[in-house]
Order: structure tokens, then C-alpha cells, then sequence
């Protein structure tokens, strides 16, 4: 059981639904999406570019969702447009790593603190951190003591801390081969084990699901690979929620809004004790290329029809599937 302040608790109810569940909206996408926005758009694509995208998805679908997570490099524009149902966590790190250093160490945005990001109106202050598990321990501990020096400033300024972990594979870059996806489940399931020690100061965990869904048997395409069998990846399943005591939530990692609600119901048939979701493409990606081929408006044409669709039909998987997160917390006297 997680022990924390009744204003630590007070964020997490306004970052909940009326059940305790998280249903959170991610957009504090920066480098990729401006990416993906340049790739589909005939002219060149500025900061206003981004900003004005985030803006567009801030205020069409955060009526649906019970937080927005945004950066403060591109994003508190959008965090002004936002629901005013709607919780806010704000990201602290920088977005991206060295491709030319080892490690993939992660870096803060020097501008911005804990204090600072709770000073915005924040709900949460969110750090990605990419971690494998088997690397060098000497690159270990240095994510290790950086991941304890944010959760000591989370804990000084009484504001959640949700520690999202991408794993990776130092000696394999291809995330999506099959012999990452065979080697996936120890990766996911021993860093959410580690970070969950109260060294860490976490509050809650934003996890990717412990397997490669489009290698598990009856989700692979046809004639596809299959690298574990329907049983294998439900016990991977089981194996992750049993690997921590805190509250955690599963990211989309990109995936369709329909593999990712399946995904879902799967981590549900598990009997996994998670939480919700911070979901980010899996709902708005699909906008990207309008947005950036047709303008603001068709954008939010589609954000209020298929965009507003994805989130609520992953609501109803959700309060069926999740658990509320008051099971694993109790308020410090």
C-alpha cells in the first residue's frame, strides 16, 4: 500500500473519473510530432504548428477525458484551452535522447523544476525515462539517482510523481523484431519492480503493456510470427501487476485506438490490477495529417467526430476493465 499526503491525494482525485479511474490524454509529444506534422504538410511547419495542433486537441477532447498530460515547451497554450473537468500533468524531461551517446540518459528541460511545473496549475509532474534493464549497471545508476532526485523534488513540493519507463534493448534497436518482443517481458516487468521502491518517491507508474500484442497468439497477423502463446502473454500480464504495489496505467505506445482497446480487455481477461491510461496516438494520430494537409478546421472536424469517438469507446473498455486506484493508496495521518 502506497502512503501518501491528502494533497498528493487531492491531485490524483483530479486527475480520476468519479470511480478512481484514470483515463488521461498524452500529447506532450514534441520532436515526433512535429515530424509528423512536417511529413504531410506542403509548407514548413513552425513552433505555431505544433502549439496550435495541441490547442485543437486540448479543447475537443479533454471534455472526454479526465486529464490532459502536455509539455511546457509547446503546450501550456493547450492547457489553458483545456476542460475545466480536466486535471493537467505537465512533463519535466527534455523530449528525445542522444542517438549519439550510449545510454540513452535522460536530460530535464533547464528552465522548468518541480516547483516551477506545480506553479503552472499542474495536477502531476511526469518524467520519461528510458531504461533497459540489463545495460551496464554504471549507466544504470545514474538513471537510478536521477529518477531519486526527481522524486525528492515531487515529494518537497507535495505533488504526485508518474515515472513513465520505455524500455529498450542496448544491443537490439529494432523495438518491433520478434526477438525483442521475446525478451519484452523481463524488460517491462523487472523496471517496474525496481521503480517501484520507495527510494524512488513514485506515485504512479505509466507502463507499457509487458508484450508485443501483434506477437501474441490470435493477434498476430496471418502469417505472422507468433512469440507467445495466448497463455504466455496472459501470465506476462499477471507477472507485471504483481511486480508493484503502486498505482500504474498503461501508455498506448502508438498502436491503433482498436489494438490498444483490445489490448485492454486482454490486460483484463489477466486480472491485472492496473489503473487506467495515458493514451496518446492511439486516439489523435489520425489528425496529424489532416491538420497538417487541410487546416485547424477539418483537424477539429475530426477530433470531434472519430477523436471523441476513440475516447469514449476506450471509457467503457476502461471502467470495466481498470481498477480504481484508492485499493493501492491510503493518506498519510
Amino acid at each position: 500500500m502506497l502512503k501518501i499526503s491528502p494533497k498528493k491525494y487531492a491531485y490524483l482525485e483530479n486527475l480520476s473519473d468519479e470511480n478512481h479511474l484514470i483515463n488521461a490524454l498524452a500529447i506532450d509529444q514534441r520532436g515526433s510530432l512535429k515530424k509528423m506534422i512536417a511529413a504531410n504538410s506542403s509548407k514548413e511547419v513552425g513552433d505555431e504548428g505544433i502549439i496550435n495542433f495541441k490547442k485543437e486537441v486540448s479543447r475537443e477532447l479533454t471534455k472526454y477525458s479526465t486529464s490532459i498530460l502536455l509539455d511546457p515547451e509547446y503546450g501550456m497554450p493547450a492547457a489553458e484551452l483545456r476542460d475545466k473537468n480536466a486535471g493537467l500533468l505537465i512533463s519535466y524531461e527534455k523530449t528525445g535522447y542522444d542517438v549519439n551517446a550510449v545510454g540513452r540518459l535522460p536530460d530535464l528541460l533547464p528552465i522548468w523544476s518541480a516547483k516551477r511545473i506545480k506553479e503552472t496549475g499542474a495536477d502531476a509532474v511526469k518524467l520519461l525515462l528510458y531504461y533497459d534493464v540489463d545495460e551496464d549497471q554504471e549507466i544504470n545508476d545514474i538513471k537510478h539517482a536521477f529518477t531519486e532526485r526527481i522524486g525528492s523534488e515531487c515529494m518537497a513540493e507535495d505533488i504526485p510523481f508518474f515515472l513513465e519507463i520505455v524500455t529498450y534493448d542496448a544491443e537490439n534497436d529494432d523495438a518491433k523484431s520478434a526477438e525483442f518482443a521475446k525478451v519484452k517481458p523481463h524488460k517491462v516487468n523487472e523496471s517496474m519492480r525496481i521503480f517501484s521502491e520507495e527510494r524512488y518517491g513514485v506515485d504512479v507508474l505509466k507502463m507499457e503493456v509487458p508484450v508485443n500484442m501483434t506477437y501474441v497468439e490470435g493477434f498476430a497477423p496471418e502469417g505472422g510470427e507468433v512469440v507467445y502463446t495466448r497463455e504466455e502473454a496472459l501470465q506476462h500480464f499477471r507477472d507485471q501487476s504483481e511486480a508493484t504495489h503502486l498505482p500504474f496505467i498503461f501508455l498506448s505506445a502508438g498502436v491503433s485506438a482498436e489494438l490498444f482497446q483490445e489490448t485492454i480487455r486482454f490486460a483484463k481477461e489477466a486480472e491485472s490490477k492496473f489503473n487506467g491510461v495515458l493514451c496518446g496516438r492511439a486516439t489523435w494520430k489520425d489528425s496529424v495529417a489532416i491538420f497538417a494537409r487541410d487546416g485547424e478546421e477539418a483537424a477539429r472536424e475530426w477530433l470531434r467526430t472519430q477523436g471523441r469517438k476513440n475516447i469514449e469507446d476506450l471509457n467503457e473498455v476502461i471502467k470495466v476493465a481498470a481498477q480504481p486506484w484508492t485499493e493501492k493508496v491510503s493518506v498519510q495521518e
